[in-house]
């Protein structure tokens, strides 16, 4: 009976995310120390993992400022992106998007205070592999519902190893 079993677990077994589109954003997964792009100041470290038999990519964000989150991503049946961020406040935020045609991944969501309180923003990132395999994250914000766009910040990932 228990090789019965052992079968019909096998059988069960979901298939592995496996295609091109479910390894779109491979380049983001390591350990990274992350820095503003303009000053190059350490601000963070990050480990980006490819997770549940290649189905997502879950961030873990450890800020110097104590101020962690992480987010979980994931190819949709839609065939979109997902990524869902949650903070050590307690906020959330969804966000949803693709390659674009640079091979660059971006996501955009609705972040509800993120400037403060009743200061919501539409916000865009655009992750970039860079040649020198470090992964550009700018973040964009709109207050005017995507018509015009600005830096809400700009952080460079580079392998912890770089350091």
């Amino acid at each position: 009976m228990v090789p019965f079993m052992m079968l019909l677990a096998a059988q069960a077994a979901p298939a592995a995310c496996t295609s091109e589109a479910h390894d779109a954003f491979d380049f983001w997964v390591g350990d990274w120390s992350v820095s503003v792009a303009s000053s190059r100041q350490t601000v963070a470290k990050s480990r980006i993992e490819k997770l549940y038999n290649g189905c997502a990519v879950r961030e873990n964000w450890m800020p110097a400022n104590g101020n962690e989150g992480g987010s979980l991503n994931s190819l949709g049946s839609d065939g979109r992106w997902h990524q869902r961020w949650v903070g050590s406040s307690g906020e959330t935020v969804d966000f949803t998007g693709g390659l674009n045609d640079k091979g660059e991944m971006v996501l955009t969501g609705w972040w509800a205070g993120y400037a403060g309180p009743g200061n919501d923003r539409l916000v865009r990132m655009t992750y970039t592999k860079r040649d020198d395999g470090s992964v550009r994250q700018h973040g964009e914000i709109s207050t005017d519902h995507g018509t015009s766009w600005s830096t809400g910040f700009d952080f460079v990932y580079s392998p912890a190893e770089a350091e």
